[in-house]
Order: structure tokens, then C-alpha cells, then sequence
């Protein structure tokens, strides 16, 4: 879920590629006129009909649109002049078939040309943007690699001279490296391959390179893979090593010099992400304004039963063991997280959910909060931040996480939500920590943006007619 702003970055790309494409054609123009060789705009103008649409979907086929955070400038220029290329033939036939005397050719060697310019200096300024934000620590990926040898040594080399891709080394796990050693080119060596699913559990790691390729490590790096898998974290492999599972498969190139081949434990449409985070913005900013509304009530309940602050933040897990506030108003009394070890022989969940019926260190505001479920309103403040999302997976504290098997963390790969397939399915009716799992599993693995909108007008039926609010 790390890529969701790449929805963002593409539908942008695609808007202001269509934009140069348009300025090109514009200055072409001028220039020819003054040269005294065009005289009527309206007369060329039906060309950008053709031409901005022909070269939107080439640049789209060429991957332009995809992350480019590992390609080589060079690759990208060659690809952009394959698209000038193309696009141009394209383009000139419909001018033959159209216009084939009248239309100057000399304006339209002038289009190609500074199109291909103008565009490939936009790209240059993008990649520039995004070297300087990953630098600065944003839009960045935690990386762990398996293996010591010539292609992890080549990749860290890598990595190291290109900071503006953004990928963090976390360190390494030994497969063929002696016990003994501790670290390798400064990062940590945190144990061999039996320790690697551990190591993914106690650190944020979004994927892990498999850079040993020796057959006798195959096997054991299938499992591992099968693991990460249901766990949720990407995974890539040098090639060499071909699996089979049932996720989506992707062969790539690590600035062209390593290949790799990547499983992805999700696969989300681009498209539908970026449609989804325009409903979590939308619905989050209509949530506060509703919020804002009944603040002063809220606060003024609050303050007269129970001293304290009006809101309660606690440290939750998202996408792949990241960490954020959550926030709530405050329903409980403030000595609540001692009281809670009393009280763990009350618990009605099995495995990692802590919930008691009539909790005793509920207040009685807290209790109408928690029944109407305007305990979560703080929560639109978090979407809005886009560290939740309106519909998603019930966030787990850190603690719950610690005691999930490796199968139960794939709920953590996702953006959590503020309501999700478990909320509006009887949460209270079901007591079974697997089930909740399951359900959110099954909407991992079905995500569409309409599933969503089925489930947030179900939270709204829920929410009226105070179906399994606690």
C-alpha cells in the first residue's frame, strides 16, 4: 500500500504531459510563423486530436507511468525518443490521409522535435523533485537483502550511489556468510535464513531481495517467500529463482544491471487507488465539518463527567508495520491501561483483541460515544493525513502484532481503515480473533473501489441503527 501516491504522481503525469504536448505544438507554430511559413492556427489544430491521445497511450505503454524510481536516465531518453518515433508515424498517417498537400512538414519536424525535448526535461525536473524529497526522507522503501554475495554487494553499491531512489538498507540475512560475521559494508548481518520472517516481524521492511541463486538455498528461500507472502511484504529475486504462488508476478530490471523478479503478495489497480484516496479526502473533510458541529457538546460532556484531555491518541500499526496515532475521543477513565491487566480474564476475544462487555473503565459519556460510534470522529483527522483511509483494516496496537502468526500480519499490508468488512458484519457476534482476520483478508484479496462504497453505506446503516457497536 506504500504505492498508493503513485496514483496520484500518474493521473499528474498524464495532465501535464498532455499539457507540454499542446505547449509544444503552440510554440512550433509561433516559431514558423515568424518565419512567415503558417499563417491560420485553426488549420493545424485538429492535429492535437490525434496527437495528444497517440502519445498519452505510448507513453503509458512505455511505462512512463509506472515508478521509475531504479531506471536510468539514459533508458528513459531512449524510451521517450521511441515514443517520438512512433507517435510521429502514427501521426503523419492520419496527415497523409487527411491533408497530404497542404500541411507544412517543416512545422511538424519542428513539433516532434521540441516535444521530445520539452518532454524529456520534464522528466528530468520530476526525477530531480523526487531525488531531492527521497533525500530528505520521504516517499522512501525499507530494504533487506538475503545473501552477502557479488549481486547483494552490487545492489548495496547501488543503492549508495543512487540516495535518490529512496530505498533504505536495512541489512542483510546470511546464507552463505560465517556465523561470526556481524556486519557487511557497515549495515548489520541480523542472522541467517531461519531468522528472516523474525527479522521482518521486529523491523519495518516493505520488500526483501533474494541476491543468492546457489540451488541449495532454493528451497529454504521458497518457504521464506511463501511466508513473506502471507505476511504481506514484497519480495524480489535475482533471477535464477522461479516460484510458484498464487499472487502477481513481475519481471524487472534494477538500473538495468540486475534483474529481478517480483511477487507481489497484493495486486491493486493504480487507477483505483487514486479514485479511493480522492473518496477518503472528500469523505474526511465532510467527517470533520460534521465533527466540528458536535465538538462543543462532545467536549462539554466529556469535561463535566471525567477529567482529563478530550482526546486519546494511541500508537497503532499500519502498512507493514509502520506506526501512527490513532485518535479517538476519550471514553474511558484516565488510570484505564493500568485497570486493563486486571481485567485480561474478562477478555471475550480469543488471540490478539482485548474486549470486555460493560467494561468498567468505560464512562457513561464514553458508553453513548462508543454506541454511536462518534468515539472514531477524531479518526477523519488521521485519513485526512492519509495514515488511514475511510474503509480498510481495523489497525492493530503494536502489542496485538507482536503475538500475530506470520498468516495474520498480511492484515497490516494495507492501509487501515476507520470501517471495514469486520465492523459491518457483527463485530460483537464475532468473538473468534481468526474470523476478524479472515474477514479482512478477504477484503485485502477482493479490494475494488465499489466494494468500498458498498461498505461504507452498510457503516452508515450500522452507525443508525446501532447494529454491533460496542
Amino acid at each position: 500500500m506504500l504505492k498508493e501516491r503513485a496514483g496520484f504522481i500518474k493521473k499528474a503525469n498524464i495532465v501535464c504531459d498532455a499539457a507540454l504536448i499542446v505547449v509544444s505544438f503552440v510554440i512550433s507554430f509561433d516559431l514558423r510563423v515568424k518565419l512567415g511559413a503558417l499563417e491560420e492556427l485553426d488549420y493545424y489544430a485538429w492535429v492535437l486530436l490525434v496527437a495528444v491521445p497517440v502519445w498519452i497511450y505510448l507513453l503509458e505503454r512505455f511505462g512512463f507511468y509506472a515508478s521509475q524510481r531504479m531506471s536510468s536516465f539514459r533508458k528513459l531518453l531512449l524510451s521517450l525518443f521511441k515514443v517520438t518515433a512512433i507517435g510521429g508515424m502514427i501521426t503523419s498517417s492520419f496527415i497523409f490521409l487527411l491533408d497530404p498537400q497542404g500541411f507544412s512538414r517543416g512545422f511538424y519536424l519542428t513539433f516532434l522535435a521540441l516535444s521530445f525535448v520539452i518532454l524529456a526535461a520534464e522528466q528530468l525536473l520530476v526525477r530531480f523533485v523526487l531525488r531531492l524529497l527521497r533525500l530528505e526522507g520521504y516517499n522512501y522503501r525499507n530494504i533487506l537483502l538475503v545473501g552477502t554475495g557479488g549481486s547483494a554487494l552490487r545492489i548495496v553499491n547501488l543503492i549508495e550511489n543512487n540516495k535518490g531512489w529512496g530505498l533504505h538498507l536495512v541489512g542483510f540475512v546470511r546464507t552463505d556468510a560465517p556465523p561470526t560475521t556481524r556486519e557487511v559494508l557497515g549495515y548489520p548481518v541480523m542472522g541467517d535464513l531461519s531468522h528472516l520472517v523474525e527479522v521482518c516481524k521486529a523491523h519495518p521492511v516493505d520488500e526483501v531481495i533474494f541476491c543468492d541463486t546457489r540451488e541449495e538455498c532454493k528451497s529454504q528461500m521458497a518457504e521464506c517467500i511463501a511466508e513473506l507472502h502471507l505476511m504481506g511484504i514484497t519480495t524480489r529475486t535475482v533471477l535464477n529463482l522461479y516460484y510458484e504462488f498464487d499472487c502477481h508476478k513481475e519481471l524487472g530490471m534494477l538500473h538495468d544491471e540486475v534483474p529481478l523478479l517480483t511477487f507481489h503478495p497484493i495486486c491493486l489497480d493504480l487507477n483505483q487507488l487514486f479514485y479511493k484516496r480522492c473518496l477518503d479526502i472528500a469523505g474526511a473533510s465532510l467527517g470533520l465539518c460534521f465533527s466540528a458541529a458536535l465538538f462543543p457538546f462532545i467536549a462539554i460532556a466529556l469535561k463535566l463527567e471525567s477529567p482529563g484531555p478530550l482526546f486519546f491518541g494511541q500508537t497503532r500499526v499500519r502498512e507493514n508495520g509502520r506506526t501512527f496515532t490513532c485518535w479517538k475521543f476519550r471514553s474511558m477513565f484516565l488510570d484505564a491501561e493500568e485497570r486493563k491487566k486486571d481485567l485480561m480474564h474478562l477478555n471475550e476475544m480469543s488471540g490478539a483483541i482485548f474486549k470486555i462487555k460493560d467494561d468498567p473503565r468505560v464512562t457513561r459519556v464514553g458508553a453513548f460515544l462508543r454506541k454511536t460510534s462518534l468515539d472514531e470522529l477524531p479518526q477523519f483527522w488521521n485519513v485526512l493525513k492519509g495514515e488511514m483511509s475511510l474503509v480498510g483494516t481495523r489497525p492493530p496496537t503494536p502489542a496485538e502484532v507482536h503475538g500475530y502468526e506470520n498468516w495474520q500480519r498480511k492484515r497490516i499490508c494495507m492501509k487501515p481503515g476507520i470501517t471495514g468488512l469486520w465492523q459491518v458484519s457483527g463485530r460483537n457476534r464475532i468473538t473468534n480473533f481468526d474470523d476478524v482476520v479472515r474477514l479482512d483478508l478477504e477484503y485485502i484479496d477482493s479490494w475494488s473501489l465499489m466494494m468500498d462504497l458498498r461498505l461504507i453505506l452498510r457503516t452508515l446503516k450500522v452507525v443508525i441503527f446501532r447494529e454491533g457497536a460496542c
